[in-house]
């Protein structure tokens, strides 16, 4: 690959580019509307305090809908009373430090902060640079992206900022790298060729509804694993496409501001330093083999308990929790620290344990602004989920479509579209399908339509809305991201940025399953497309 250069001087001439017609010219107006919004901070306060005033309003009024699993109708819930005032005021704190993706950043970002301070991650990346073509950078980088979710959430805090990083080394617009990344992350949420905890935890809920049309019928838990290993064909060339002819055209006029000693940069190796990196990714290896050895046996202590359900004994459980899901993030911690101590003495970087320490506290420096965001962005969205007021949408939603009578085509794409409308106020997918697989899945089945396609369905609506909602909560962390670059990145620049990818991977997606299911391939394991009564 030829030498980087730099890509600050790609915005030399300030402002969005204005060449590419209606398209281009529709989202630097979404940019420009979205980024008149208030600071993402004050953002959040001002939808916690709209989340009360809309409680209060709606308390007074009579629903009949109902949740699944519930007699009385669902009723809003009014935070604006002085007991529900009190409430909000003694668990400010625990909201906001149990906020989950607050832990999941922290403590990964320490792991980092040393491999980033010893050099190792620099000489990994300048590794890859050297070995990938430059028009190939786009596709390596979401392949990596979709397969980080095996990894549950680490692909929010490790790949999206590596995308910055190695589009600015080579010399593409860094805020181009972000986007691609955070579509495979998050936009192809539900595209993997390796199976995740996410699979049997949704698989789990799909029985459960099931269980309400015929009490004897399972749900394998990899019944999606074929459709979900071919749609991350589609999600990397839709996103290569859209990368490079859409959306970094576009960002050319966008200038590199950012603070020079904040954007991270790739220096030349020296031998002490492919060494060190050797040596480290060496470290990486014979960890990897100590857990499997570890998890291997059936008593391991990773396991599930036994006992405890179907999932008993297995390591990627979630219901029960398998010990190891929820040592993931604990698990990255290690294996960034372990490389990069590694290289740091190997190399020469560290002299001493107190660089190390030097290392973790810089990256949490960087975290200042974020810890702002999440403190609102915890409050607002517990306030919108205590009020039931999202809940209220998704029933709604819901019975629209049963009552709707619709043809199966009509009524899978339907619910493709609910579950994106409904993933725009609602950001965890166990909890939406929670809520929902009690209501579509029976429904479907009465009407001939398997769990297993309903999952899928709902797996592709719920994955596409994901980058362009404030409600994801790490979609905060991707505006600091950005802003490490283009200072002034807001709501609107994200959102303007990734709506090609949510729009074209809800189209092409929904195409894709609908295609997939005339042409009788298998979903996956134990997954047909029909169901009938005995």
């Amino acid at each position: 690959m030829s030498k980087a250069t730099t890509p600050g001087n790609q915005g030399k001439n300030p402002g969005k580019q204005k060449s590419g017609g209606v398209l281009f010219r529709a989202l630097n107006f979404i940019e420009w509307a979205g980024n008149k919004l208030p600071d993402p901070a004050v953002f959040f306060l001002l939808g916690l305090i709209g989340t009360w005033v809309l409680s209060w309003f709606l308390s007074g009024v009579e629903f009949t809908e109902r949740l699944p699993n519930q007699t009385e109708p669902i009723r809003i819930v009014n935070l604006l009373t002085l007991e529900k005032f009190a409430e909000f005021l003694s668990t400010m704190v625990t909201q906001f430090t149990g906020f989950h993706p607050l832990g999941v950043v922290l403590v990964a970002l320490l792991g980092v902060g040393v491999a980033e301070a010893s050099g190792f991650l620099n000489a990994c990346l300048k590794s890859m640079l050297n070995i990938t073509p430059n028009q190939l950078l786009t596709p390596m980088l979401i392949l990596v992206a979709i397969v980080s979710h095996t990894a549950a959430d680490a692909g929010y805090v490790l790949v999206i900022p590596i995308g910055g990083v190695m589009f600015y080394a080579a010399g593409r617009h860094p805020l181009a790298g972000i986007a691609a990344a955070f579509a495979g992350v998050s936009g192809g949420f539900s595209a993997n060729f390796i199976p995740s905890g996410i699979d049997p935890l949704l698989a789990g809920l799909t029985q459960e509804g099931a269980a309400i049309a015929d009490a004897t019928r399972a749900v394998n838990p990899l019944c999606n694993w074929g459709f979900t290993a071919a749609s991350s064909v589609l999600i990397i060339a839709a996103g290569w496409f859209l990368t490079d002819v859409v959306v970094e055209p576009r960002l050319k006029g966008t200038a590199v501001d950012g603070d020079p000693d904040e954007m991270p940069k790739i220096a030349e190796l020296t031998s002490r330093d492919r060494l060190g990196m050797w040596l480290g990714i060496a470290s990486v290896l014979f960890g990897v083999l100590l857990l499997a050895a570890w998890a291997w046996p059936g008593d391991s202590a990773l396991r599930a308990a036994p006992g405890e359900g179907e999932q008993a004994g297995s390591l990627t459980s979630m219901r029960p929790p398998a010990p190891l899901m929820n040592a993931i993030v604990p698990l990255i911690f290690l294996f960034f620290v372990v490389p990069g101590l590694v290289h740091g003495f190997v190399s020469g970087t560290f002299k001493s344990h107190r660089d190390a320490v030097k290392g973790m506290s810089r990256a949490m420096e960087t975290m200042g602004y974020y810890l702002v965001l999440v403190f609102f962005a915890a409050l607002f969205i517990g306030a919108f989920t205590q009020s039931n007021i999202g809940a209220l949408l998704a029933i709604k939603g819901a019975n629209f479509i049963r009552d709707s009578q619709a043809p199966p085509a009509v009524t899978i794409v339907g619910i493709i579209l609910l579950s994106a409308m409904v993933n725009l106020l609602i950001g965890s997918a166990s909890a939406k399908w929670a809520m929902l697989a009690p209501v579509f899945v029976p429904m479907l089945m009465y009407v001939g339509l398997s769990p297993e396609l309903t999952q899928a369905a709902y797996r592709v609506g719920d994955s596409t809305t994901n980058i362009i909602t404030p409600m994801m909560p790490y979609f905060p962390l991707v505006v600091v991201f950005c802003q490490r670059y283009v200072r002034e990145t807001g709501i609107g620049t994200v959102v303007a940025m990734m709506l090609p990818f949510s729009i074209t991977f809800l189209i092409t997606w929904t195409l894709f399953l609908l295609g997939y299911w005339a042409l009788g391939i298998p979903l996956g394991i134990q997954a047909p497309y029909t169901w009938s009564a005995g």
